[in-house]
């Protein structure tokens, strides 16, 4: 949790195009996460999220950004979100992907929801 705040304080002021803010943001959420602060982490996968669609960034990275959001939702029992944005990242990797796909395969045995 405070490397994570580290992280994020060394890394705020970048420009939001700058790929280590939005690592920065990954390594704050991931550390809350950790560290049971669930409440508190799920703003920042909110607005990670949020970046992310503004920059317009890439498929996968946006994929990987909803799975993390979902688990925020999960670990609140928010689950009807949670089941959603779980869905939407899982039909996304499999329009990306392929339903062949490892990564496509992996979703759903690594996260918390049923399908």
């Amino acid at each position: 949790c405070a490397l994570g705040w580290a992280c994020w304080k060394t890394y705020v002021g970048r420009p939001e195009v700058d790929w280590t803010r939005s690592d920065a943001m990954t390594v704050l959420g991931n550390g809350l996460s950790a560290a049971d602060h669930h409440e508190d982490a799920l703003p920042v996968r909110e607005a990670h999220l949020a970046m992310m669609r503004r920059l317009g960034a890439d498929e996968d990275s946006m994929l990987v950004v909803q799975a993390n959001l979902a688990s925020a939702y999960h670990m609140l029992r928010r689950t009807e979100e949670a089941s959603e944005m779980y869905r939407d990242a899982y039909s996304g990797g499999l329009k990306l992907n392929g339903e062949q796909n490892l990564g496509t395969l992996q979703r759903p045995a690594t996260t918390r929801m049923p399908f």
